[in-house]
């Protein structure tokens, strides 16, 4: 009997959503992923968060990396086809001692936790990649080659200086039942690294490199993310249609994420269609993909588009150190001042529009 389950615990609520299926990589959907982000958000966890950023006029907390690369390590997963456990759902902290519980009664065949170090308490040189795993741990052999594969894709897949794999006596590592291994993607104290902490496209890129390593330790295949997907419609039920209610959930739907695509899935899909200005249809072909991915093809934006690639615009932006106000999804009049900032600081031609060369220019882990 085949099953991938994504089961989020929210205010101490347990669900476990199983669907009976044949699904799209049915040989992946035997391995249980934990995947854990540290600290919180909404409330900022105190402490956790880079010196004030040069004209952003604010710290980054440490939060807005981990959950963003925990959130794409998640859908990395459910393209692989995995069962996946979300052990921290919520906005807020949690303690280790709640996390380490709530894994331990899941019989997780691994766990990946991310993070963000820091050195000091001002911005200084320090910096690089690096993971972690517990001798303590009661299978610290596993747990070593988890963190050694994991560490392998990160040093090739991402600019970042390898720092190695190292040791930490830490609870999510130590006190933990299955496998775990601790990303630490970079220092918050050292200014390119905590720009890189805002930048998605790096967030993308631990995620998906986490993932390959997950693959890599467990000797499976890894299907990227520039692969060609399957049209989703009404009936459609398979791993895929886990990773489209999940991604619908990040912007804004409230869908139990249980792999089969039913008239609650259809109408969140073309309340997306419309709010991205896609023909809306119902049906998950290739523009929706792209657009739910924000992949490139890139489209033009302008004062007064709206939708996700504008806040992709808008996260790009803030990365490079020019404020737009709110990142909301809205091409306003911020942000126009923010893209003519940008193409002057990059000798392209000034017009607050975001074609394929401001594009090209953006669109990168600098």
């Amino acid at each position: 009997m085949n099953f991938t389950r994504l089961v989020l615990n929210s205010h101490k609520r347990f669900f476990n959503h199983k669907s009976n299926y044949k699904g799209d990589i049915m040989a992946n959907e035997i391995y249980y992923i934990g995947a854990n982000d540290e600290h919180g958000i909404n409330p900022p966890t105190a402490g956790k968060r880079t010196p004030t950023m040069p004209n952003l006029d604010r710290s980054i907390y440490e939060n807005e990396f981990n959950r963003a690369a925990k959130i794409y390590f998640i859908e990395a997963l459910f393209r692989n086809g995995f069962s996946v456990y979300d052990v921290k759902p919520e906005l807020r902290d949690i303690s280790i001692n709640e996390r380490v519980r709530r894994v331990n009664r899941q019989n997780l065949t691994a766990l990946v936790t991310f993070a963000y170090n820091a050195y000091g308490e001002v911005f200084n040189s320090a910096s690089g990649v690096g993971t972690y795993y517990s001798p303590l741990n009661p299978q610290s052999t596993q747990s070593r080659q988890l963190a050694e594969n994991i560490y392998g894709e990160l040093v090739q897949g991402t600019p970042q200086r390898p720092r190695g794999v190292n040791q930490l006596d830490i609870g999510i590592l130590s006190s933990v039942n299955c496998p775990s291994a601790l990303v630490e993607a970079g220092f918050m104290t050292n200014l390119q690294e905590a720009r890189r902490m805002i930048n998605p496209l790096f967030q993308i890129e631990v995620g998906e490199e986490s993932c390959q390593g997950v693959c890599q330790y467990l000797g499976v295949d890894f299907i990227p993310r520039d692969i060609r997907y399957p049209v989703l419609r009404n009936g459609s039920r398979s791993n895929y249609v886990f990773l489209l209610q999940f991604i619908l959930n990040q912007n804004g739907a409230n869908l139990t994420v249980d792999g089969v695509f039913g008239n609650r899935t259809a109408e969140a899909v073309r309340n997306f269609q419309e709010n991205n200005s896609l023909a809306v249809d119902g049906i998950v072909g290739t523009n929706t993909w792209r657009t739910l991915l924000t992949m490139a093809p890139y489209p033009i934006l302008r004062n007064g588009s709206r939708g996700v690639y504008v806040t992709f615009l808008q996260q790009l932006l803030e990365s490079n150190l020019i404020p737009v106000g709110n990142i909301d999804g809205i091409f306003g009049n911020q942000t126009e001042t923010a893209v003519r900032q940008f193409q002057e600081n990059n000798n392209l031609s000034v017009d607050g529009i975001v074609g394929p060369i401001t594009w090209r220019s953006l669109a990168q882990i600098d």
